[in-house]
């Protein structure tokens, strides 16, 4: 029977020597090692076998601790959650088609409004448009060098232009 210190238990386990004092602490009181005049730990064989014993116990539950199963509450509340996002983005998928169906449909109008404007093709709409003179005079004799004579819009903001 050789004693052995905690050092070399936590060298051959590939444990901290502060897991080695754990492991003995939670030892039954019949397997703890008993200790010297200097207050160190004698370890013989049987307290080396304890001390891995239960170190194995140990590991072994930790591994199933880590790989146990979910449980079927929360994988029912996550498939709910799953569920409800799902029905929120096929909902916003929609909404975004109908967005994008509308811009279109807007710029094909915006479109037909500006080749009826460029074109000169006149609908009933513009007709009045095209006879506004107030803007810009047309060339006349007294102002035949092409200089604009503007009159002064009436309006909200016309006062800003004088």
């Amino acid at each position: 029977m050789a004693n052995k210190t905690i050092s070399s238990i936590a060298k051959d386990l590939n444990i901290s020597r502060a897991r080695v004092y754990q492991i003995i602490d939670m030892l039954d009181d019949n397997e703890k090692p008993s200790k010297d005049s200097n207050d160190r730990y004698v370890i013989d064989d049987s307290v080396v076998n304890a001390i891995r014993k239960y170190y194995a116990n140990s590991n072994t539950k930790d591994k199933q601790e880590k790989t146990s199963p979910i449980d079927d509450k929360v994988l029912d509340i996550m498939r709910h959650q799953l569920d409800e996002k799902d029905r929120q983005i096929e909902k916003l998928t929609q909404l975004l088609s109908q967005q994008q169906q509308l811009n279109l449909s807007t710029n094909r109008q915006n479109e037909k409004l500006l080749d009826t404007t460029t074109n000169n093709n006149p609908s009933k709409d513009d007709r009045p448009l095209q006879n506004d003179n107030r803007d810009v005079l047309k060339p006349t004799e007294s102002n035949s060098k092409g200089v604009e004579n503007k009159k002064p819009k009436k309006g909200l903001f016309g006062w800003l232009k004088r």
